[in-house]
């Protein structure tokens, strides 16, 4: 059996001071692990009512009418500029500082409500949709949720109002995803009135155009010779703050100010530490969690968008003496694409409520919704286009900028692949600590027996769902339970084996999502029948399909190709291309 190296044994070290300090906290995602459901995490599924249901309503107006009349996407993405004008508007109509509070300038509105903008925006232009996300739902987010009194009095109101700018800089050269990577280096004055900050920062949104940044660098501890990673608050007029370059050209999201900064010898006043020394990366990834549900939302309203104009091609479109929406593999792409869409519906509103409850913990949950909602964002958009044909793939039509922006989601806010592992290396780290208790008790072993867990059946037309659900999640915790029986602290290297333990938890999720809605729907539902039937039609398609992609990548986890997968990669790793493939210069 392999043993961790020195670098493993610091990066686990370092994981479990940023995310498991503290009390042990509980989610629905981490108990999928242990075979369990807890239905009062999803259940009832969250609606907006009331008062609140009319302060949304009112800004979901408001912002369809903005972006009809003052958001052009296909000029936006031409000109790989968003217009000022756009920019103050937003400002206008409350959505850059949606859910600070009143005292602040902002609107004081839910997550939830936020959210519901932000579908809007997403379906419109994704460009301005990430604009917003990276000065709202990060930027302006970290100096709200970390910052003191004097800081929020300071820099607050502008923000909210769009007459500045915020943005938030982790990313490096060599730290992306890997967010712990961070080499930019902040170093105390001998009087310690200032930090002396040097490095440089890449592909930062809003980066180059920000009045206010907040800006990850490391700072010294005396526990660990790298030092920690620092939140500070910096401002572009600081002596020895340099943007390299404002707007890094990219294949989509064009509009966006995409910049590269550089820092030296930049003297950052103490007073602009955000929260707390050496817990920057603590920070980071709080606020990331708020991000990726805004991130969930954007693509669920590009989602919508590419679904209805998929359903009108077909409907128009006539080949073969047929209109496209009479062919069965067209109308396999429409149907996906319906329920996915409805999947990722509900866990963004499920996440935004637990927002909304100040839930302790939804890390996971938001790293799984970010993960399948860009993921079928992009295969929705595809399908699409591939629906469109032709004529889809040219600029009249908005799909081929579509496609350019949704690649992006995968990339941002952490790479897919590393969030897949990610949620499983969570889920798997509870687990691994509770059966290395029952190593040492052996007496206790009766808790790794996991039968299918109860799950509420409020209507008899979920007990197919409920059954087969519970099932799948009873499976889930022991295929969990044999991974670490059988492959111990090596799993952490199995990235084939993490991925779709990943996948299986966060389908799980979806569905759960997905579950809770029709129980609601079923019994208290208002809307009309027809309206209501068709809902319920699109959500049970999605459990079966959910079930159908599990039980195939349950089945990879026992026969795989993932041991010839590795073997042709390294193969092709070391091979010479010089003799039939040409590559650029230098490389």
């Amino acid at each position: 059996m392999a043993t961790l190296t020195d670098l493993q044994k610091k990066q686990i070290a370092q994981a479990e001071e940023i995310l498991f300090s503290g009390p042990e906290k509980e989610g629905f995602a981490k108990e999928l692990y242990f075979g369990r459901f807890r239905a009062e995490s999803v259940f009832p599924f969250p609606e907006v009512t009331g008062a609140d249901k009319e302060e949304g309503d009112a800004a979901v107006d408001r912002v369809k009418a903005f972006c009809r009349s003052q958001i052009d996407p296909d000029q936006i993405d031409r000109q790989a500029l968003i217009p000022d004008s756009v920019i103050r508007g937003l400002g206008d109509i409350g959505v850059l500082g949606m859910t600070v509070r009143p005292e602040f300038g902002g609107q004081g509105m839910s997550q939830f409500n936020y959210c519901r903008a932000m579908e809007i925006i997403g379906a419109h232009c994704a460009s301005t949709a990430v604009f917003v996300n990276a000065h709202h739902s990060i930027g302006l987010r970290a100096l709200e949720l970390f910052g003191t009194d004097a800081q929020r009095d300071r820099w607050m109101r502008p923000l909210t109002t769009g007459e500045q700018i915020a943005a938030f800089a982790l990313t490096e050269p060599e730290a992306g995803s890997d967010a712990g990577n961070v080499r930019t280096r902040a170093v105390p004055t001998p009087d310690g009135s200032h930090y002396i900050i040097n490095g440089d920062k890449r592909w930062i949104t809003n980066g180059g155009i920000a009045d206010v940044l907040t800006l990850m660098a490391r700072t010294p501890d005396p526990s660990d010779p790298d030092g920690k990673i620092t939140a500070f608050l910096v401002t572009p007029d600081m002596p020895g703050f340099r943007v390299v370059e404002e707007r890094m050209e990219k294949v989509g999201i064009r509009g966006t100010a995409t910049g590269r900064l550089e820092f030296k010898d930049m003297a950052v006043p103490k007073e602009n530490i955000l929260g707390q020394l050496g817990k920057g990366l603590r920070l980071a990834l709080t606020v990331l969690d708020f991000g990726r549900t805004t991130f969930g939302a954007c693509c669920t309203g590009a989602a919508k968008f590419a679904l209805e104009r998929m359903v009108h091609r077909a409907n128009t479109r006539r080949q073969f003496g047929k209109t496209l929406g009479e062919f069965e593999l067209v109308k396999r792409k429409i149907a996906d694409a319906a329920a996915d869409t409805y999947a990722m519906e509900s866990a963004t509103y499920h996440t935004a409520a637990l927002i909304d409850s100040g839930a302790e913990d939804y890390m996971i949950e938001t790293a799984m919704l970010k993960v399948f909602a860009s993921d079928q964002l992009w295969r929705i958009v595809n399908d699409c286009l591939q629906v469109w044909g032709g004529a889809g793939f040219f600029t009249d039509q908005p799909f081929e900028r579509m496609m350019r922006d949704a690649r992006l989601n995968m990339i941002g806010e952490g790479a897919n692949d590393v969030l897949r592992c990610f949620i499983a290396a969570v889920g798997l780290r509870h687990l691994g600590k509770e059966m290395e208790g029952i190593t040492k008790r052996p007496w206790t072993f009766y808790k790794l027996l996991t039968t299918p867990p109860p799950i509420p059946i409020k209507h008899e037309h979920l007990r197919f769902f409920a059954r087969a659900l519970s099932k799948q999640i009873s499976r889930f915790a022991w295929a969990c339970e044999l991974a670490l029986i059988k492959y111990r602290e090596q799993i952490i290297d199995l990235q084939h084996i993490q991925a779709r333990i990943g996948d299986i938890a966060t389908e799980l999720f979806m569905a759960s999502c997905v579950y809770a809605r029709l129980t609601g729907l079923l019994v208290n539902g208002t809307i009309p029948e027809p309206a209501k039937a068709h809902e319920i039609k699109t959500g049970m398609y999605y459990l079966r399909l959910a079930r159908q992609r599990n039980e195939v990548r349950f089945n990879e986890l026992k026969v795989n190709d993932d041991v010839e997968c590795d073997a042709l990669a390294n193969s092709w790793l070391q091979h010479h291309f010089d003799h039939w493939v040409l590559t650029p210069d230098g490389e």
